[in-house]
């Protein structure tokens, strides 16, 4: 059995859409994950997140290593976005939005850890690119929203 191009073309225009939601759930995943090692219970930020913040983390700027300003805030900030985001990914609700947000932490993750760029970074700023310029794709509550308002 020989596959065209065209029957390719289709067979993709139907997988875009899985594709997207892949996406959206695969960079969804690592940082939610993430956020919820922050926490200790609701509201009630984990004393660790907020050392690391303090005295572990540093931001590799120019050959130097800073402190993060505000590490208690950064801390809390951090923990609510690490879960916040994901979510609407996940939901597909605002996921440009949110996309873009997690490709801010990943570059702000990527100068502080700047030995993960190619196992960790590198991907997540892909999927997370791709979402901003792509979109959500039709399996999400925006799409929802939108059908309901017309």
């Amino acid at each position: 059995m020989k596959f065209s191009r065209l029957d390719f073309a289709r067979c993709a225009q139907r997988l875009a859409p899985l594709a997207q939601l892949a996406l959206r759930l695969a960079l969804a995943v690592p940082f939610f994950r993430s956020g919820l090692t922050k926490w200790e219970s609701f509201g009630h930020l984990s004393d660790s997140a907020v050392y690391l913040f303090r005295e572990e983390f540093r931001l590799h700027l120019f050959g130097a290593e800073v402190p993060y300003p505000f590490p208690v805030f950064m801390a809390h900030a951090s923990g609510c976005a690490e879960i916040l985001l994901p979510i609407l990914l996940v939901l597909g609700l605002g996921t440009r939005f949110a996309a873009l947000g997690l490709l801010a932490m990943t570059a702000i993750i990527q100068l502080t850890v700047p030995d993960g760029w190619a196992n960790f970074h590198l991907p997540w700023a892909a999927m997370a690119l791709a979402l901003v310029v792509w979109g959500p794709g039709p399996l999400c509550v925006d799409r929802l929203i939108e059908a309901r308002k017309r």
